[in-house]
């Protein structure tokens, strides 16, 4: 059975990688597709790949970083498909380099991508789903985002794209709480895939190099599309607010920061009186994931 049917997605960074997966995916399950891209050639590859099995997909060029523009995104699903249902934030680019001779410029770049990439065209797709819902209509919309291990543990040499991913899964339970009143679901997950991204270090491109004997491709992006296609379905309706990691067939939930029961002293702590404490604290608290490459 087809799940998305009928549906209407637009996918950010959907020319290549993970994106272009999911397009496919998403267009296999009877999803129509708006495939955003700045790399126009790079879209039209994955629509025609899409059109050419019998699906429908559209590309479009929207720069997600372009708030005004971003809009054009939306109004060309709704122009060629009638109406929008999904918007998926897959869109980004990496900067690596150690904090310490990272330059603003590196910063600013991941930040624009990531972070504004994911509220330019989620911002107007809501507009118009409040609209609809005011208009008396019943919404049925998703918001998935991409964060990642590095967003929600750190990573090495990665801080400006950790402080990105984990600003997106902060979004995500935000957008969550804010907008089920829509009708509107908000998910993220943090893929794990073989992409242009994370094969560009040849012990990786090596690691998650496609198995030869026919046995299954763990690292194939589709895996992680599967997810995707499901959260993007109707029948999700009821889960919102939740990260997920997913990698090869292996699907789990991200726990989040929790407060733990603490220490209340019921009066003021003078600073002499913390070492112990703060060490005490930290002694009964469950450890958190270590910092990937540390």
């Amino acid at each position: 059975m087809s799940i998305l049917q009928g549906r209407v997605a637009i996918i950010t960074g959907a020319g290549g990688g993970l994106g272009a997966a999911h397009a496919k995916v998403f267009a296999a399950e009877g999803c129509s597709v708006v495939v955003n891209d700045i790399n126009e050639a790079a879209a039209q590859a994955v629509v025609d790949e899409i059109t050419a099995a019998g699906g429908k997909a559209i590309v479009n060029t929207s720069d997600i970083t372009n708030y005004e523009d971003s809009a054009n995104a939306v109004k060309q699903a709704i122009e060629s498909f009638g109406d929008l249902h999904i918007v998926l934030n897959n869109a980004g680019v990496n900067r690596d380099r150690m904090f310490a001779s990272m330059t603003e410029q590196e910063w600013d770049t991941i930040m624009a991508v990531h972070l504004k990439g994911h509220f330019c065209i989620a911002s107007h797709a809501v507009h118009y789903w409040r609209d609809q819902v005011k208009a008396g209509k019943s919404v049925a919309a998703r918001i998935i985002n991409t964060t990642s291990g590095a967003g929600l543990q750190g990573s090495i040499g990665q801080s400006n794209y950790a402080a990105a991913k984990g600003g997106i899964a902060a979004l995500t339970l935000n957008q969550a709480a804010e907008l089920g009143r829509y009708g509107i679901t908000a998910n993220a997950v943090a893929p794990a895939a073989r992409t242009g991204m994370t094969t560009a270090v040849e012990a990786m491109a090596t690691r998650m190099a496609k198995p030869e004997d026919g046995s299954f491709d763990y690292w194939a992006p589709e895996n992680v599309s599967t997810l995707l296609a499901w959260l993007a379905s109707e029948e999700a309706g009821d889960v919102t607010g939740k990260v997920f990691e997913s990698e090869g067939g292996r699907i789990c939930i991200c726990d989040g920061w929790r407060t733990t029961e603490g220490v209340d002293k019921g009066d003021r702590w003078e600073p002499s009186e913390l070492g112990e404490v703060i060490h005490t604290l930290i002694k009964d608290a469950v450890p958190a994931q270590k910092v990937w490459g540390s």
